[in-house]
Parts: structure tokens; C-alpha cells; sequence
């Protein structure tokens, strides 16, 4: 189009040059003088032409500048209001991380106070004192009944708390729980009725019904298509009863297909002071394709071959023993107990050898953070989910337990 309006223009400039030499040459000026004047104003026009059009190209030009100065004058406004949101944000979080800093400390602090009641439910003899007038509120002898029937009864619950994947925090495993209850439908904690179960042989029926709880769970998540796994405690006690061993064998044996999905763990100072016996029936569900994980680690120079021997595919450690275990050696951060590794090298080690680290107990988003920078990718604890009771109707869709349970319970009872 602006070509066009060019053409013309430019046509009628010519014209316009053509009537003056016209009008000079009828005048009696002659042909040159008619040609020299038709040229110089057709060039006149062209020239008048070009300073209007540049006048008019300088005042579009200065109008996009100044629409650009006033778009430059609002974005300036914006980030400033932006600045001021985010100085308000930035105090705000640093309100809440010091109020969180609070919390995690008190919350340290009750995991003590826990800790050393459980000690003191773990020692055999210990009292339970009442509120008032120190009687004993539930002696050893009353735990024992009260244990014993809350197995004969099936009062015994299955706790499942998440295992999640990091950073994406989505579940990948379930660590079970067992809890009985009393008559009254109390809770009763392990730490309360192992210190009288243990003595009494009856850890391995709790263990025998806590397994079979672990495959109707198993078996519920596959139904469903969801690809999750479930860590299963078990007791050395139980994996070198000569009694209890074989009805386990049978029972996994018969659930062999669910192997990929069923982890058994044991504690780190149980599983290196395991026996022949027991290290020989860990090699049996080994062979079957169950796998183990080992929990309640202290000490964080691990055989790795052993580990690898045994099958030991996980190993579970507080996050703050691990951050704990956390220090500068020649500008480096490194594990106190390996000092000669980097602290991020590992879990990479561990991986190495087919053992995957998982960090347990994480209770604050700050754990989280210093966790992953040492290349931990599994995570367990209040922080992603509390252990949550399974409903007795879901567990009750693949049948009663096993009865050999409450036969062997009544034999011992009776003793």
C-alpha cells in the first residue's frame, strides 16, 4: 500500500513538472529552459517529499519512545511492589523457619523423653508404677494375660506408616507395625508388652500373625495395580525357632510370587549377632527371593559384603544419627565414622553394593534438605506420614489367621 501512495505521488510530481515546462516552453522560453525547469521541480517535489516524510517517521519515532519510557516507568513500579511483596515474604519465612526451628528442638526432645521410657518398658523387672500411691499398674504377670489374650482373641492391629521416594515424596514401601490391645480396647506399645512377650516365647506368634497380615496387604495393593512394597519386622528369635520356623517357610513358600514386594527387617544389633541357625534360614528366604533390610543402625561402618552375602537390600538410619555423624576434615564433610569417604559418596557406595540408604525418623523439612544433599533417595517419618491402623474389615477380606498361632499360644499358656 505505501508503495502504491509512492507511485502516485511520485507520478504526480512528474505531472506537476511537466505543466511548468509546458508553460514556459508556450511562454517562448525554448525546450532547454522548459527541460532544465521540469527537472528541478520534479526534484524540488521529491525533495519536499522526503523532509515531510522524515518529519512524520521522527514524530511516530518519538511517540514509541515516549510509550516505551511510560511502559518502563510502569514496570519499574511493578518491581518495586514485587521487591516490597517479597522483603514481606522473606520475613515471614523467617518467622516460620525460626518458630519450626523451635518445634524440631521440642520435638528432639519428647523422641528423648520417649526413648527413655522405652528403655525403662524393655528391662524385664521393670515397674509399672501407678499415678498414686506407687502400686504397680500393670505388673509383669498382668502383662503376660493381658498379652496372651489379645492373641488368642486377634487383638492384634497392623500399623502401616509410608516410605516415600525423594525428592518426589511419593510412596514406594510401607514399613508394618504391630500394636495389641487389652480388653479395653487399649493400645499397647511394643516397648510395653516385648519386655514380657520375649521371656514368654511369644514373640513368634506376634511375628507369625504380623507376616500374615503383611500378605493380605500385599495381596490387597496387587489387586489394585498399585506397585508398592512393605517392610515387614521379624524377630531372630523367631527366624531360629525350631517350632515356628517351618510354619513360616510353608506360609511364604505358598506366597512366593509376592516376594518382590515383601521385605523383612531386623535390627542391626540382632542381625550382627545372628547365630548359624538364623543366618541359615535368612540364606532360606533368600532363596525363596525375600529380601532384608536392616534398621535401629548405630554404627555406620557397615560390612558391605556381609550385607551383600545376607541379601540385605536396605538399611535404615535416623536422619539425625546421620546428621549427627556430619564433620569437617580438610575442608570436607565427612561421616565421623568414615572419615576417609565424603559424606555424599555414601549412599552412592552403599548403592554399589545393591544396599539402598533410606533416612527414618525425618521430622522436619530442614532434614529433608540436608538429607538430599548427601544422595539420599528413600525417606521415612511423621513428616510424610504417621503410622495409620489398618481397618479390621479390609484385613478380613483374605480370611481368618493362621490357626497353628493360637494352638501354640494355649500350649504355652498352660505351661
Amino acid at each position: 500500500m505505501r508503495r502504491l501512495t509512492l507511485a502516485l505521488l511520485c507520478a504526480t510530481y512528474l505531472c506537476l513538472s511537466l505543466i511548468v515546462a509546458l508553460s514556459l516552453w508556450r511562454n517562448g522560453m525554448g525546450w532547454g529552459v522548459a527541460l532544465s525547469s521540469m527537472m528541478g521541480c520534479f526534484g524540488l517535489c521529491l525533495a519536499s517529499h522526503g523532509m515531510i516524510m522524515r518529519f512524520l517517521e521522527m514524530r511516530e519515532i518519538r511517540g514509541e519512545v515516549e510509550a516505551v519510557r511510560d511502559a518502563h516507568r510502569i514496570l519499574l513500579d511493578q518491581v518495586v511492589r514485587i521487591d516490597g511483596r517479597l522483603t514481606e515474604v522473606a520475613s515471614v519465612v523467617e518467622a516460620d523457619k525460626s518458630r519450626s526451628t523451635e518445634l524440631s528442638g521440642e520435638v528432639h526432645l519428647l523422641e528423648k523423653l520417649v526413648q527413655k521410657m522405652s528403655r525403662r518398658f524393655d528391662e524385664p523387672q521393670a515397674p509399672y508404677l501407678a499415678a498414686r500411691g506407687g502400686q504397680d499398674l500393670r505388673p509383669p504377670r498382668g502383662m503376660m494375660e493381658i498379652v496372651r489374650e489379645a492373641l488368642s482373641e486377634n487383638r492384634v492391629d497392623l500399623y502401616l506408616q509410608p516410605v516415600v521416594g525423594l525428592p518426589q515424596r511419593k510412596t514406594v514401601f510401607y514399613e508394618s507395625f504391630s500394636r495389641l490391645r487389652d480388653a479395653s480396647g487399649q493400645v499397647i506399645m511394643p516397648g510395653e508388652y516385648l519386655a514380657v512377650a520375649e521371656p514368654a516365647g511369644l514373640v513368634t506368634a506376634i511375628d507369625n500373625l504380623l507376616l500374615f497380615r503383611c500378605v493380605q496387604i500385599v495381596r490387597r495393593l496387587a489387586r489394585q495395580d498399585r506397585r508398592v512394597g512393605i517392610f515387614c519386622n521379624i524377630s531372630m528369635s523367631s527366624l531360629g525357632d525350631d517350632d515356628f520356623f517351618p510354619q513360616f517357610l510353608d506360609l511364604l513358600r505358598a506366597n512366593r510370587d509376592l516376594a518382590p514386594a515383601l521385605v523383612f527387617e531386623v535390627g542391626q544389633a540382632a542381625f550382627e549377632g545372628r547365630n548359624a541357625v538364623q543366618a541359615r534360614n535368612m540364606a532360606r528366604l533368600a532363596d525363596l527371593g525375600f529380601r532384608f533390610s536392616i534398621d535401629k543402625v548405630t554404627n555406620l561402618d557397615l560390612d558391605l559384603q556381609d550385607l551383600t552375602r545376607s541379601d540385605v537390600k536396605f538399611v535404615k538410619v535416623a536422619a539425625q544419627t546421620l546428621l549427627d555423624e556430619l564433620t569437617e576434615v580438610d575442608d570436607r564433610l565427612v561421616l565421623r565414622s568414615m572419615p576417609d569417604l565424603a559424606a555424599e559418596d555414601f549412599a552412592l557406595l552403599l548403592r554399589r553394593y545393591g544396599v539402598d540408604l533410606v533416612a527414618e525418623k525425618v521430622e522436619s523439612e530442614r532434614q529433608v534438605v540436608d538429607i538430599l544433599d548427601l544422595d539420599i533417595q528413600l525417606g521415612q517419618g511423621h513428616l510424610f506420614g504417621e503410622p495409620r491402623a489398618i481397618k479390621n474389615d479390609v484385613l478380613a477380606e483374605a480370611g481368618a489367621p493362621p490357626p497353628s498361632n493360637v494352638e501354640r499360644l494355649r500350649g504355652r499358656a498352660a505351661a
